[in-house]
């Protein structure tokens, strides 16, 4: 309690020492200039040497099964190792050869619990790096096809087919795998991993006619509730733009213009949303108040300020999910009444309540302290750079000086605009929805204030 008294004063601390105001409801709200106060794992020495240090990490010998064996004495091990590699990316023939031979162990039975969650996060890993690079990583594709064809394991096929159909198969291979999976698992739609890859598959051969966004920013989800919207592009690499409606329907406006804060929904793995590690999946989530973040030692991931916490429909710990029901939702039907007409039977809006189903939860707004030169796909996606990549959560800007020293940050932007529309415990709901675009950029303000208008 004593650590999330001291976290809220100097929150506020920062939040007087403004040079900006945000009107909400009459109320003018302090934005945060820059901070004096140094941290330490921010320095351009620090950033230097954990970088170093991961890429150390990632020596080809590290990779060497015959020496580190899949086994519950080296699960650290590997994870550690898994998480070093996702982070640097290494273009080595010895790392597809190993993560190709732990993908291996998709056909093999009675796997311990932590040979499992070592191959998991192979597969996590595997999928970044084949996406990264398909000529590098053909050892890992030849895995995925290998476990498609002869896995048992539901999750392992639909992870294995999903990085595969991501990779660039065309139509009729998809339609093989596709009609392969249903021969081989007859049960396939009550497997929400499995029937979410397939209905993917079949967007790709029957694209979607997107509806309109004026009938989903106009329409309310519970009277008296705020609503946050995350408009994204299907590339995540894009950022997307964050809009907010307080409890009385308004939308919240800064200097005459709708408030706004780019946020980036990428995946770090670059998984499809069903999976966990994956994308920001689209759809509805329960928005709930925050969490402090109450020292350093969590830092590097989230940053400086407190965690905005959403909540997917069937995760434990939610209050309500629906208005004036306690606990989690009972079923697709009563997701789908929380959408507006146009939009119920749009399934790419069902993916926070399939990710749900699936056991995916965790899912925060949250800035990171991260040098956003420390992963090395960043370079990857030039339209988001300042901008880290999670694993699943929204990431807020969040920017510090070689001598460690905040710069620049979104959250209290975010946790400000909150709490003036909703309160100190702030509830409602946070939307996720995509617009495709032939230009595949960032959807400006003016055209999301034209569709309100219209």
């Amino acid at each position: 309690m004593n650590a999330q008294k001291t976290l809220l004063q100097k929150t506020w601390k920062l939040l007087l020492r403004a040079t900006s105001l945000l009107i909400v409801g009459g109320v003018f709200l302090a934005l945060p200039a820059r901070s004096q106060t140094t941290i330490p794992q921010a320095t351009a020495a620090a950033r230097a040497k954990q970088r170093e240090q991961q890429v150390n990490q990632t020596r080809p010998d590290r990779y060497d099964l015959s020496r580190y064996p899949v086994n519950d004495a080296n699960e650290r091990y590997w994870r550690n190792l898994l998480w070093s590699t996702a982070i640097t990316e290494p273009q080595l023939a010895s790392v597809d050869a190993a993560i190709a031979q732990i993908l291996s162990l998709t056909t093999h039975r009675n796997l311990s619990s932590a040979q499992g969650r070592t191959l998991e996060m192979a597969m996590q890993v595997g999928t970044q790096l084949y996406l990264s690079n398909p000529a590098q990583y053909e050892g890992v594709k030849q895995q995925f096809l290998q476990t498609l064809e002869r896995s048992s394991d539901a999750e392992w096929v639909a992870m294995a087919v999903s990085a595969l159909v991501q990779g660039g198969a065309d139509s009729e291979t998809r339609s093989q795998w596709r009609d392969l999976i249903q021969q081989r698992f007859p049960q396939w739609r009550n497997h929400p991993a499995l029937f979410t890859t397939l209905q993917t598959i079949e967007s790709l051969d029957r694209p979607r006619v997107t509806p309109p966004l004026k009938d989903l920013l106009t329409w309310t989800i519970a009277p008296g509730q705020l609503q946050m919207y995350v408009i994204c592009r299907p590339d995540r690499g894009v950022l997307c733009q964050t809009i907010l409606k307080d409890r009385q329907g308004e939308f919240v406006r800064q200097n005459g213009q709708l408030w706004s804060v780019p946020l980036l929904t990428r995946s770090l793995h670059g998984l499809s949303s069903v999976f966990t590690r994956g994308q920001t999946p689209q759809g509805i989530y329960r928005l709930e108040g925050s969490v402090p973040q109450p020292d350093t030692e969590f830092f590097r991931a989230y940053g400086t300020f407190s965690l905005v916490k959403l909540f997917t429909p069937f995760e434990p710990g939610v209050k309500a999910f629906l208005p004036n029901r306690p606990g989690q939702i009972s079923g697709l039907s009563a997701y789908q009444s929380l959408l507006p007409p146009a939009w119920r039977n749009d399934f790419s809006m069902q993916q926070s309540y399939w990710a749900g189903k699936a056991g995916r939860g965790l899912f925060r707004v949250h800035g990171s302290g991260e040098a956003p030169t420390f992963f090395t796909n960043n370079s990857r996606y030039p339209d988001s750079a300042g901008w880290n990549p999670t694993i699943g959560c929204l990431s807020a800007l969040e920017l510090y000086d070689q001598t460690g020293r905040l710069q620049q940050a979104d959250m209290p932007k975010i946790l400000s605009a909150l709490t003036a529309a909703g309160g100190q415990n702030f509830s409602g709901y946070l939307i996720v929805v995509e617009l495709p675009d032939q230009s595949n950029t960032s959807i400006s303000i003016q055209e999301i204030e034209s569709m309100i208008r219209k």
